[in-house]
């Protein structure tokens, strides 16, 4: 009987030293996690330290609009660590079978290697019939990286358009963030499959949000009218708060339309809206190397197609259009880098409407106006300065100086009726015209941009930490 008592005595401490062993087994992977996780806090909290989160913009909207749901598009975003572990930061958009696409991008020589393949698959004939896709990464730019850069891009469209099952050449990807780094994409790649798994018609707030970098907060617009026999619907988001100046999109632009729309024509509407949009605006007079606009329509919609530039429908379509790009592109001036001026600059009486440009791009992006416009002072010198180093045609004799309604200048002298303290107290408002009239023809063209504060340094200063 005792031997009997001494067997189960054994083989109960065998059994307890095969629990103990799995419980030391979970509790050192426990301790694992823990320590991952508190490493992952760690490296949130010397970043927060180091640089902490700008607040939300003065001059931002309200609120993000509701965006109504474009049929043929859907939308996932996720967090792949591109530069920072736990921040979203890559989106993707799956677009149905028949979706048309245009795009418009930097003209800068050192473009990004995502612009570079964008501008290639564009040049080719579109095959509409197998649908398309578009991922963007915020974080790392994946420009100035040689080979390097294309062998990312091949590697995360590659990654995209086997998990959708589209064609390469239909899958378009952007990168913003870091120039000169090489971009992670094993990275993004490890996500394509959770962001797939994601894809939602109602996704377009989160893919906003997912291509930040220094904006403070997400860019979205819509707008619908009644086509041929059908609603069409557009809706846009955008990201952009510094590296803005004029020389194509400015910054990076998704926007989704359901018309019905060839390629060729979809181009020919997206090209013909740029100037007055995104090439009106600056923030600090710099072009970035991964400007990009893609425009698709998934021709979803019930609404006959658009195929005559002269019909009633093309130009509702256009002016909705228009309407979802100038929107965004405000809302990048808005978003300015330590913005608290959101300025509008109002040129007219030029000799042509390329020497309006001139005078107002001069004036939006001088420091001494844009630094006077931030300390709140009326002084309208500096725009006599900018108009004259614009390089356009001027005659200080009919040159015309107005801050919002008040004539600050005119006849090549101070206006008789010009009240300093009147000046001064317009200053003080958050949204400023300042208008130049030349007096030597029928050239004009409006710009917007923003006030130039220690905020934009800070912001700069340490980009990269």
């Amino acid at each position: 009987m005792a031997k009997t008592d001494d067997k189960k005595s054994r083989l109960s401490d065998a059994e307890k030293l095969k629990v103990l062993k799995k419980k030391l087994k979970k509790l050192k992977s426990a301790l694992k996690e823990a320590a991952a996780g508190l490493e992952a806090r760690a490296e949130a909290a010397v970043a927060a330290a180091v640089k902490p989160k700008s607040p939300v913009s003065p001059l931002a909207p309200a609120r993000f609009p509701d965006l109504p749901v474009i049929e043929g598009a859907e939308f996932a975003s996720g967090a792949a660590g591109v530069k920072y572990r736990g921040r979203t930061d890559v989106m993707l958009v799956r677009l149905a079978p028949g979706t048309a696409i245009a795009g418009a991008f930097t003209k800068s020589s050192t473009r990004a290697a995502s612009v570079l393949d964008c501008q290639a698959k564009l040049a080719l004939k579109q095959d509409t019939a197998k649908g398309a896709a578009i991922l963007v990464n915020s974080g790392n730019a994946n420009a100035f990286t040689g080979k390097n850069g294309q062998e990312a891009v091949d590697a995360v469209t590659g990654g995209v358009a086997k998990a959708l099952g589209v064609p390469r050449e239909r899958v378009f990807s952007s990168s913003t963030g870091v120039i000169g780094e090489p971009l992670p994409a094993e990275r993004i790649t490890a996500v394509i499959g959770d962001l797939a798994a994601n894809l939602d018609a109602g996704g377009a707030a989160g893919a906003a949000r997912a291509i930040m970098t220094t904006d403070t907060f997400p860019k979205g617009a819509a707008a619908s009218f009644e086509g041929d026999g059908g609603t069409i619907n557009i809706v846009g988001i955008a990201k952009g708060s510094g590296m803005i100046a004029p020389d194509m999109a400015t910054m990076l632009v998704y926007v989704f339309t359901d018309a019905q729309i060839a390629p060729a024509l979809l181009q020919r509407m997206l090209s013909s809206r740029m100037d007055e949009t995104f090439n009106a605006i600056t923030v600090d007079s710099d072009t970035s190397t991964s400007d990009a606009l893609i425009l698709a329509a998934t021709g979803k919609s019930k609404a006959a197609p658009i195929t005559d530039l002269r019909s009633a429908p093309a130009r509702a379509f256009g002016k909705a259009l228009s309407q979802v790009m100038l929107d965004l592109a405000q809302q990048v001036v808005r978003d300015g880098e330590g913005a608290t001026k959101f300025v509008e600059v109002q040129v007219t009486g030029a000799a042509s409407d390329a020497d309006a440009h001139r005078v107002a791009m001069a004036i939006a992006n001088s420091p001494l106006v844009k630094t006077a416009i931030a300390g709140e002072d009326a002084n309208w010198g500096r725009v006599v300065m900018a108009v004259g180093k614009s390089g356009a045609e001027a005659d200080r004799d009919r040159l015309t100086i107005r801050f919002g309604d008040m004539v600050l200048a005119e006849n090549g002298w101070r206006a008789p009726g010009y009240d300093e303290a009147a000046a001064s107290a317009y200053m003080k408002r958050d949204h400023l015209v300042v208008g130049v009239d030349l007096g030597l023809g029928k050239g004009r063209r409006t710009v917007w941009t923003c006030d130039l504060t220690h905020g934009y340094i800070d912001i700069n200063a340490d980009y990269r930490s």
